[in-house]
């Protein structure tokens, strides 16, 4: 069995496939392990680490992420992971303790930076007056 799932933090989009397998996961078709820096590994493994059980053994995670910087690119990895050992299991209960540890495990963060305006520096920052 095989399931296509993905995951999105501001705009980085992460599609991961989760498959019967040895354990291996692996982000843009390398090791996850080799991915830097290491704070961004630990995010993107945290689906792993929130059940206690052995569900890592027993599939092979692939993941394809794009956009963003690397901590976007991280939830959005762990959303997909996430998502995709869910709905792989069909287990009630491992949804609900990603749910209970986090819920943007699952849920998309759906929130965008605000574009500049005239006027100001940025979104809403207006320049200063120097009179008066």
């Amino acid at each position: 069995m095989v399931t296509n799932t993905s995951g999105k933090k501001k705009t980085a989009v992460a599609r991961a496939t989760v498959r019967e397998g040895a354990g291996r996961v692996r982000v843009n078709a390398q090791p996850v392990e080799l991915t830097e820096p290491e704070l961004a590994r630990l995010k993107m493994l945290e689906p792993f680490r929130v059940v206690e059980n052995d569900l890592r053994e027993g599939v092979d995670v692939d993941v394809s992420v794009e956009g963003g910087g690397f901590s976007g690119q991280a939830d959005a990895v762990r959303t997909a992971i996430a998502r995709g050992l869910v709905e792989f299991t069909n287990d009630a209960e491992l949804r609900d303790a990603y749910m209970e540890f986090d819920r943007s495990l699952l849920v998309n963060d759906v929130r965008q930076t605000e574009p500049k305006k005239w006027g100001g520096p940025g979104a809403r920052a207006r320049y200063q007056k120097s009179y008066r």
